[in-house]
C-alpha cells in the first residue's frame, strides 16, 4: 500500500495544494472571547444529555525529569485531587470513576482503584482502569458517557495516566519459569534441581515491547513511511513542528493552559507547567538526524512527541443532574466514534477514518467545525492524515466513499499546540484534548469541536465537542 499511497499522492491536487498553504509558525493566537455563532443543537430527542463539567490535569513532564521519583498512582490522585478542589464536587455523590493507562505498573494494575483511594474518594465508590493505547482516556469518558445516557450513572469521573519515567522490566522468560518452579519446589533437592538449570542467558531482562505485537515494527518506523507515502517532506515535518512548539508557547505565556494544576512535588519544587515547550528554528532543527530510518528518513526527535509522564481528570454528569447541583457545564460530549484499521500500513491514519464516520452521525460536515483538536504523535503522521483527508483517491480506495471529507483549515487546527509540544503522557492525552476543544469553543466563539486521535493497533477516536450554551 505504501508504494501505491506513494505513487498516487504525488500527483494528487490536494497534496501540491496542502504544502503551498503550509504552515506559517506566526499563526495567531485568538484574543478574547467572542459571541458564539448560533447553529443548531446537537441534542437527540429521548437520550441524555451528557456533559463535561471541568476537567484538569497536572503539568506534562519530559520522563525522567522532576516525576522521576513517582509512581503512576502518585500523578492520578493528585489530578483527582486537584479535581475534587476546583469543582468543590462532595467525594461521595460521585457513581463510579475510570481511568486509562497503557503501560501498567503492576502493583497497581487497577490504577484507578488506587488513586481514587488516595485521594479520598469512598471505599464504595467502584473504579476500573482501561486501556486502548494513546486514546484510553478517550475510552473512558465514552465509558462515563455511555454509563451516564443509559441511567446506570449521574456523576463520573474519567481520566488518565502514563508514567514513563519508571517502566516495568521483567525478568526473561526462562527465569521466570525457573523461579515459579522453584517458589513450587518442595524439598531441598528439588530446589537444587531447578538452580541448577539456570543458565547465564536467563539473566537478560525483558525491556517493555516498543514495537507493534502484530508487526514488529517501531511505531516510528510506521511514521516514517506513512509520510514517505504521502509525500510528506522533511522540511514540512520540521515547520509543522516548529508551529506546534510556538503556539504552545503563546498559550503558555498567555494563560490559556487552565486545565494545568500545580503540583508540588515531594521532596522536589512545585510544576506549574509543562516543560517539553521548546520553540527553536528551522535551521536548529533541519541539523538533526533521522532517529529511525537511517539516513533517508524524515522523522526525528524534534518532529515527534516524545516521552511524558502526566495524568489527567475530567468531571462528567448527566445535564440534569449538573444544573441540580448548580454547576454550569463546559460543553456537551456528543456523537463518538472508534475506528480500527491495518496496523501495518495504516498505524496512524486514525483520525482520517475518525473524522467523517463521526461527522456524520452528528448530521454535521466539515465547515460546521469551528475547533479541532487532533493528537500529534508525529508531525508527518498529522500532515498525512490531512492529505488522506483531503484526497479523493483515498477516499474511494481505502474509504469506501465517493469523495474526500476535505483537510481542517490550519487556521481552527491545534491552536494552543498539541501533543508535539505539550507532550503525551499515553493514557491522559484523550482528556486534554477535550478540554483544549471546550476551553477553545468559549473563548473563539465557536459551537462545534472535532477531538481525533490515533492510537497502537491500527485504531483511532473521533468525538464532536459542543460549547454549552454560555
Amino acid at each position: 500500500m505504501a508504494f501505491m499511497l506513494r505513487q498516487t499522492t504525488r500527483s494528487l491536487p490536494g497534496a501540491s495544494r496542502f504544502a503551498v498553504r503550509c504552515l506559517s509558525s506566526s499563526a495567531h493566537l485568538q484574543a478574547p472571547a467572542v459571541q458564539t455563532k448560533s447553529k443548531k443543537t446537537l441534542s437527540k430527542p429521548g437520550v441524555k444529555n451528557v456533559v463535561i463539567v471541568e476537567g484538569v490535569r497536572t503539568p506534562f513532564l519530559l520522563s525522567g525529569t522532576t516525576y522521576a521519583d513517582l509512581m503512576p498512582h502518585d500523578l492520578a490522585r493528585t489530578a483527582l485531587q486537584g479535581l475534587l478542589n476546583r469543582t468543590n464536587i462532595p467525594r461521595e455523590l460521585v457513581d463510579y470513576i475510570v481511568y486509562g493507562t497503557v503501560i501498567q505498573e503492576v502493583k497497581t494494575s487497577n490504577v484507578a482503584r488506587e488513586a481514587a483511594l488516595g485521594a479520598g474518594f469512598s471505599d464504595k465508590t467502584p473504579a476500573h482502569t482501561v486501556t486502548m493505547a494513546c486514546i484510553s482516556s478517550n475510552q473512558a469518558m465514552t465509558t462515563a458517557v455511555g454509563l451516564i445516557a443509559s441511567g446506570q450513572c449521574d456523576v463520573i469521573v474519567a481520566g488518565g495516566v502514563e508514567f514513563m519515567s519508571d517502566v516495568p522490566i521483567r525478568h526473561s522468560r526462562k527465569m521466570r519459569k525457573a523461579m515459579l518452579s522453584l517458589n513450587k519446589a518442595k524439598t531441598l533437592g528439588q530446589r537444587l534441581s531447578v538452580v541448577s538449570r539456570i543458565r547465564p542467558d536467563f539473566f537478560a531482562p525483558e525491556l517493555p515491547a516498543v514495537a507493534e505485537f502484530s508487526t514488529s515494527e517501531t511505531m516510528g518506523h510506521s511514521a516514517d513511511r506513512l509520510a514517505a507515502a504521502f509525500s510528506v517532506s522533511r522540511v514540512e515535518q520540521d515547520e509543522y513542528a516548529l508551529r506546534s512548539h510556538t503556539l504552545a508557547q503563546k498559550a503558555q505565556d498567555a494563560g490559556f493552559l487552565s486545565d494545568i494544576i500545580p503540583y508540588k512535588v515531594p521532596g522536589k519544587n512545585t510544576v506549574d507547567k509543562d516543560n517539553g515547550i521548546r520553540p527553536s528554528s528551522m535551521e536548529q532543527l533541519s541539523k538533526l538526524k533521522p532517529a529511525f530510518i537511517k539516513p533517508h528518513g524524515t522523522v526525528t526527535a524534534a518532529n515527534s512527541s516524545f516521552l511524558t509522564d502526566g495524568a489527567s481528570a475530567v468531571l462528567i454528569m448527566s445535564e440534569e443532574k449538573a444544573l441540580a447541583l448548580g454547576y454550569k457545564p463546559k460543553a456537551y460530549l456528543r456523537d463518538f466514534v472508534f475506528v480500527s484499521q491495518d496496523p501495518k500500513d495504516q498505524l496512524l491514519l486514525g483520525p482520517s477514518y475518525a473524522t467523517p464516520k463521526v461527522l456524520e452521525r452528528a448530521g454535521l460536515s466539515l465547515a460546521d467545525i469551528d475547533v479541532f483538536e487532533f493528537h500529534e504523535a508525529f508531525a508527518g503522521q498529522i500532515l498525512a492524515n490531512l492529505k488522506a483527508m483531503d484526497s479523493d483517491w483515498f477516499a474511494q480506495n481505502y474509504m469506501g466513499r465517493k469523495t474526500k471529507v476535505g483537510a481542517p483549515p490550519l487556521e481552527k487546527f491545534n491552536k494552543w499546540g498539541g501533543s508535539l509540544s505539550l507532550g503525551h503522557p499515553f493514557g491522559a492525552t484523550g482528556c486534554r484534548l477535550v478540554m483544549a476543544a471546550a476551553h477553545r469553543l468559549k473563548q473563539e466563539g465557536g459551537q462545534y469541536g472535532l477531538v481525533a486521535a490515533c492510537a497502537a493497533g491500527g485504531q483511532g477516536h473521533g468525538m464532536i465537542v459542543e460549547l454549552y450554551p454560555q
